[in-house]
């Protein structure tokens, strides 16, 4: 369990900035959300299926969009 001690001449709403920091790092919103509704195992599989060609995707765009700029950064300038 997560625990945060407020320290003495501390403002409150620095203590519970440290807390939600503890929260997001421990990943307990994110579980949460994910355990709040029950997913069939199929539906469970589709979801990850889903979400990794999303991500391939998203991959794929940024590795073009790196090899487009590095063609136009290696162009020699045109001499006059």
């Amino acid at each position: 369990m997560i625990s945060v001690t407020v320290r003495e001449n501390e403002p409150f709403e620095k203590a519970l900035r440290r807390f939600r920091r503890k929260v997001e790092r421990e990943g307990i919103r994110k579980d949460i959300k994910k355990n709040s509704v029950y997913l069939k195992p199929g539906e469970r599989r589709r979801l990850k299926q889903r979400l990794a060609e999303k991500r391939r995707r998203k991959a794929a765009r940024r590795a073009a969009r790196r090899n487009a700029f590095s063609r136009l950064r290696s162009r020699k300038p045109r001499q006059a």
